[in-house]
């Protein structure tokens, strides 16, 4: 009877938790001395290990939402809307979140691994006890590398998630390249752009915070340290979906459509 509550109030805990490493970290970005190589270091790291994946997988994104958008209009009798309505899609939803799942899956579990390695190894504790913040040395620079890389990598998947679209629908579906273009620029925005890319500066954030909350807080030694890292990719996609949705209807909210 004694353990229930417990149990229960563990979810919030872990929750509050993360929220308080989060503010930890947003108030170490603006502390001296900031760790450039360290910063440098993570920036190469994760733009090594994401940048290939992201223009290849990007590729087939835009392929399959022109397709699949494009037999849409032509069932509608709306074709000439084929590459506003894609693109639209390609910009505000798919590329933040190829970004994000690729930042999450390839950099963040790499981070959480590091981290949860050093902090079964104690030199964590090491740090602190020389009165090295673990915070500020080694998770400030980690989380502001994803959050960078997290922003260019949503502008090339863009691009190319563009570029594919457009083939696709001008090769395989028969449309027209003035077609394509005009209903783009007639349907599509600035602030389209911005919100894509304010959500993959918010999805980098959360990737990385997750990744190094699971990485501090791993159980049950090396075995622990591989459990943190599966745990801290389940948790940063379930977080960002629904922050996803979040933006995306806020968004819908403010900005006016185009010609509204």
């Amino acid at each position: 009877a004694q353990r229930r509550p417990s149990r229960l109030l563990a979810p919030l805990r872990e929750t509050g938790k993360l929220f308080a490493l989060a503010v930890a970290v947003a108030r170490a970005i603006f502390r001296r001395p900031f760790q450039m190589r360290e910063f440098i270091e993570q920036f190469w790291f994760v733009a090594s290990v994401t940048i290939l994946p992201a223009a290849l997988v990007s590729i087939p994104f835009g392929a399959v939402i022109a397709l699949q958008v494009g037999s849409l209009t032509q069932q509608l009798g709306a074709q000439s809307f084929t590459g506003g309505a894609s693109v639209l899609a390609v910009i505000q939803q798919a590329s933040p979140l190829i970004v994000a799942l690729l930042i999450s899956g390839a950099a963040g579990s790499a981070i959480c691994a590091d981290l949860g390695s050093r902090k079964i190894r104690e030199e964590l504790d090491a740090m602190e006890v020389m009165g090295v913040s673990p915070i500020q040395r080694l998770v400030v620079p980690r989380v502001l590398a994803t959050m960078l890389v997290a922003v260019l990598l949503n502008g090339l998947i863009s691009v190319v998630g563009t570029l594919g679209g457009y083939f696709f629908n001008v090769i395989m579906q028969d449309g027209t390249p003035g077609a394509y273009l005009a209903s783009f620029s007639a349907l599509a925005q600035l602030p389209d752009l911005y919100i894509s890319e304010f959500k993959a500066l918010i999805f980098g954030f959360i990737a990385g915070i997750v990744a190094a909350y699971r990485g501090l807080n791993p159980r049950g030694g090396p075995k622990g340290v591989g459990d943190a890292v599966n745990q801290s990719v389940v948790i940063t996609f379930m977080l960002l979906f629904f922050v996803n949705m979040v933006l995306t209807a806020i968004y819908l909210q403010i900005v006016p459509a185009k010609g509204s």
